[in-house]
């Protein structure tokens, strides 16, 4: 069993910025951040696998960074030039095998961090 706990987010003006983590009792293969907002479905913002190659959604590329620290089992998403449309609960994801940012395919979640991006 893999626990992740996920910490780092809050409230924040438009165009600013956050970073979040997610701590991982040990990481998997492929290592995801997800998002949902009220009403919406949970849709994937980023992932990255154990050599380090790195996959991300079309609408936060450029603007968010997924980075993890294996010393200390830590995932991180740096999230910049942050919009109100980024507003949601994130979530970290973990997999044992392949890696892409289909929800239904991750294996462990962690319970999400609040991101609420004002206007």
């Amino acid at each position: 069993q893999v626990q992740l706990v996920e910490s780092g987010g809050g409230s924040v003006e438009a165009g600013g910025s956050l970073t979040l983590s997610c701590e991982a009792s040990k990481f998997t293969y492929c290592m995801g951040w997800f998002r949902q907002a009220p009403g919406q479905e949970r849709e994937g913002v980023a992932a990255i696998v154990s050599g380090g190659s790195t996959w991300s959604a079309a609408f936060v590329r450029a603007r968010f960074r997924i980075s993890k620290d294996n010393a200390k089992s830590i995932l991180y998403l740096q999230m910049n030039s942050l919009k109100p449309e980024d507003s949601a609960m994130y979530y970290c994801a973990a997999r044992y095998n392949r890696c892409d940012l289909t929800a239904q395919r991750y294996n462990h979640w962690g319970k999400g961090t609040q991101v609420t991006v004002g206007a």
